[in-house]
């Protein structure tokens, strides 16, 4: 791209928030035709930045100018910025499920006349739509019928309904296994081959280097730089260093396990689908953790790692579940949440914001939800003891938050997913099962949860982490299981694991465990 055709132009963009300032003189140049990546640790401004654009934060509660196409624009609301071809994704895809996959892609924007909607066309058109983006679903198809990788998909067919110019991802492949990332990369770069622009914020560097023809970097509400990534220099490291204003040589930090007794140990553990009772996703699993290790579980999407997880720890997940659980050599009931946490057991779920968290609590109500028998007398809880714990664990766990009186919903994913932590540290856990722990963090936080889960493994706790990510279970695990089709299929040691052998396991079928 030598010769620049700028399709929008963001200048001083300035944006406070109750005296608190989110964005500072931010500028953004983006070109036409080319897929822009913005990057930054979460909190940095990026999606404030995106909102101002699209209107959500609408002319007059920023200050900056905003320039789409050469002209000056002055968004009042989203309707008035999709009306010049700006159309954002969120991370929480805006579908209903009850709803079929035609009536999603032209929600709010209904194929209709003198009020009366014309079903035809709408089946028509949204087979159109879905064929551009590589779908073969039957339009009446259900959302909640299809995963979240197609669902995706749908979002870019409903943008695309809109006539899109301008086309804002906000961490689109966040949920997504590396099929599906692949697939939607591949569709991004389709759309710039047809003309679309796209801004792309995304936590993934490895993603942000295959796709992006350039990338901005915010740091704390501010630009740091523009990376041209056909430049010789341009690197991950580059972006890293950017981001969080110092190298990262190591993306993983040093750990030396002191391994102990065997602490947790699951025999034979089966669970059949809630709904679909006949169909088993747990097929007689069995596995085991010791003190000081931290153990990994590889598989893909639908393998059935969460539905493990779930299940082992009050039967959160499942139906006529069976198998054993020893702790500590003695076999233990796990049938509910409260047997399990009195056990000494945790789980962290993969979904903190819908699971793990009350977000319009305060972080000091968060931190004591779990073990409020440690704060209360006589039924009644000690508000002073539980605000010094929460503080005691802000200070330990670095969340960045002036008071742990602050709303939960306030904070960004890194901290939000501390709190949760700390939420469990609380109840003392000898065993902690921590599923996709840094999912939808950026690089800078995701190093001090590892730090943070390298320090659990140290006092001698025993660690199961699940994750989508093979490079983060390779550069942080002891051992790792892989789990195909419900069934785990081998477990690795750390000097003999890979990508390519655990990629093996993990799409090994049932039938060669036979």
């Amino acid at each position: 791209m030598a010769e620049r055709d700028p399709i929008l132009r963001m200048r001083g963009i300035t944006k406070d928030f109750n005296g608190v300032r989110a964005l500072d003189d931010v500028s953004l140049e983006v070109t036409r035709g080319e897929v822009h990546a913005i990057c930054g640790e979460n909190g940095a401004g990026k999606s404030t930045l995106m909102k101002v654009l699209s209107g959500v934060y609408p002319h007059g509660t920023y200050t900056g100018t905003i320039e789409l196409n050469g002209a000056d624009a002055a968004f009042t609301d989203i309707n008035a910025s999709e009306a010049s071809g700006i159309v954002i994704i969120h991370q929480e895809l805006a579908l209903n499920p009850l709803q079929s996959i035609a009536e999603n892609i032209f929600l709010g924007n209904e194929r209709a006349r003198r009020g009366v909607i014309n079903w035809d066309r709408t089946t028509i058109e949204a087979g159109v739509l879905l064929k551009k983006v590589g779908l073969k679903e039957n339009p009446a198809t259900k959302i909640f019928e299809i995963g979240v990788g197609k669902q995706q998909l749908i979002e870019i067919a409903k943008a695309m309904a809109k006539d899109v110019s301008l086309l804002i991802l906000d961490e689109p492949t966040a949920a997504l296994n590396d099929e599906d990332s692949d697939h939607l990369l591949e569709l991004i770069a389709g759309m710039r081959d047809h003309g679309i622009t796209c801004i792309l914020i995304s936590h993934k560097l490895r993603e942000v280097r295959r796709i992006a023809d350039r990338v901005t970097v915010l740091r704390d509400g501010k630009t740091i730089e523009t990376i041209d990534m056909s430049d010789p220099d341009a690197s991950e490291g580059r972006i890293i260093k950017a981001m969080v204003g110092r190298e990262l040589n190591n993306l993983f930090p040093p750990h030396q396990p002191q391994i102990g007794r065997e602490m947790f140990r699951v025999e034979d553990w089966t669970a059949y689908h809630p709904i679909d009772t006949g169909r088993i996703v747990v097929d007689h699993a069995s596995f085991n953790v010791h003190a000081g290790e931290i153990v990994g579980f590889a598989g893909l999407m639908g393998a059935g790692r969460t539905e493990l997880a779930m299940s082992l720890f009050g039967r959160l997940w499942g139906t006529n579940i069976s198998g054993k659980v020893f702790k500590d050599g003695q076999e233990i009931s796990t049938a509910t949440v409260d047997e399990a946490v009195a056990h000494g057991i945790a789980y962290v779920t993969e979904d903190r914001k819908r699971y793990g968290l009350n977000l319009i609590g305060m972080i000091s109500t968060n931190i004591s939800a779990v073990a409020l028998a440690q704060f209360a007398k006589w039924g009644i809880i000690d508000r002073n003891r539980e605000y010094l714990t929460a503080e005691d664990y802000r200070r330990s766990m670095n969340i960045k938050t002036p008071s742990v009186s602050e709303l939960v919903g306030r904070l960004s994913g890194g901290n939000q997913q501390k709190v949760v932590l700390s939420k469990w540290l609380v109840s003392g856990p000898d065993v902690l099962i921590l599923d996709e722990p840094t999912r939808g963090i950026d690089v800078g936080a995701k190093y001090e949860i590892y730090g943070l889960i390298n320090q659990l493994a140290e006092q001698g706790k025993a660690v199961v982490m699940i994750s989508s990510e093979l490079p983060e279970l390779l550069g942080m695990c002891d051992r790792i299981y892989a789990i195909s089709e419900g069934a785990i299929t081998g477990d690795l040691k750390r000097v003999e694991a890979t990508q390519e052998n655990l990629m093996y396991l993990m799409t090994m079928g049932k039938e060669e465990l036979r």
